[in-house]
């Protein structure tokens, strides 16, 4: 398999997940190949980012490719925005993994035509490898979503110019009245409220914040991302070695693939709620703020872990 494709790869640290993402991008054979790494961030960590970096070393298929590695430590977030700048200079469009998102052989094919189809389509910002759908209702291959998910995704340049690390149009958005309609549960829209909210005041504060949830508010007020059938793309990250996801649980190694052959498009490019509902339950707190309501329930008074959920939703602090 060769694919007409951009493919940007980031890794820091971990030579054993690298070696198992980049084996699957050596099968995918995409034409052109963009690699980003930080820099170690302590002297222990120098001769894992060796070790990592010597996996990708070397190329055995027919590829340009460009490799922009840190000798100084970025941290994810800002090694995370500095690559994908890089690349959008480079790429018009492109796929995008990080050393701990390994991919279906189908998830390359499945972006490529996804990049294709939509490329002239502004409300199409997003293509994600995931998928958390709990029901099929029919036998489309994708559907559309408001969350832009990025464990193995896919964009554009045209889309990543609007990408703003600084969120600078959250106040404006929050006040605007249809944005409640986006949610589908109280407990989502005091989730993604709070969470802006958060976000917002730590970039205003000069300090760091998830380069993914920036990614979130550029996209899930501005148009639909694309998500797969059937999940592409497992998390292999939980470990000692990840910055941030220690203890994935239950969405760690997802099982994945494969969708059937061929492609086949919805009717409508419509938002599937009750898909974005489960996502909210699965990949992010929603399950859990559903538990923890029952057993406060069932008790008569809060637990001090739904306490400090509350609170959160509420707009107090992490």
């Amino acid at each position: 398999m060769s694919l007409d494709l951009a493919v940007l790869l980031v890794i820091h640290r971990r030579s054993a997940a690298t070696r198992r993402v980049f084996d699957a991008v050596a099968q995918a054979q995409p034409r052109r190949l963009f690699i980003a790494a930080d820099g170690p961030a302590t002297a222990d960590d120098r001769r894992a980012c060796e070790e990592t970096r010597a996996v990708v070393e070397h190329i055995t298929w027919p590829c340009e490719v460009s490799r922009d590695y840190r000798d100084e430590n970025l941290g994810l977030n800002r090694r995370m925005v500095s690559a994908l700048d890089w690349l959008f200079e480079e790429a018009d469009e492109a796929v995008v993994l990080e050393d701990d998102c390994l991919p279906h052989p189908e998830f390359f094919p499945f972006c490529s035509a996804m990049l294709s189809r939509y490329r002239g389509n502004p409300r199409i910002l997003h293509v994600s490898g995931e998928c958390y759908r709990l029901r099929r209702p029919d036998l489309s291959s994708y559907f559309f979503s408001k969350y832009p998910l990025a464990w193995g995704w896919a964009t554009w340049r045209r889309a990543w110019l609007g990408f703003d690390p600084r969120m600078t149009s959250w106040p404006k958005v929050r006040g605007q009245p249809d944005v409640q309609s986006l949610f589908e549960s109280e407990d989502e829209r005091a989730y993604w409220m709070s969470t802006f909210d958060q976000m917002y005041r730590a970039q205003s504060a000069g300090k760091d914040s998830p380069w993914d949830y920036a990614w979130y508010h550029a996209c899930m007020w501005s148009g639909l991302s694309i998500h797969p059938a059937v999940n592409l793309v497992a998390n292999i990250g939980s470990g000692a070695f990840a910055s941030h996801t220690h203890d994935l649980g239950e969405l760690s190694n997802r099982p994945t693939g494969p969708l059937e052959e061929p492609l086949r498009h919805p009717d409508r490019v419509v938002r599937d709620r009750q898909a974005d509902l489960d996502t909210f339950d699965y990949r992010f707190p929603g399950a859990l703020l559903k538990r923890q309501r029952s057993v406060a329930h069932q008790i008569g008074r809060p637990t001090r872990w739904a306490s400090r959920l509350f609170r959160r939703l509420s707009g107090g602090s992490h």
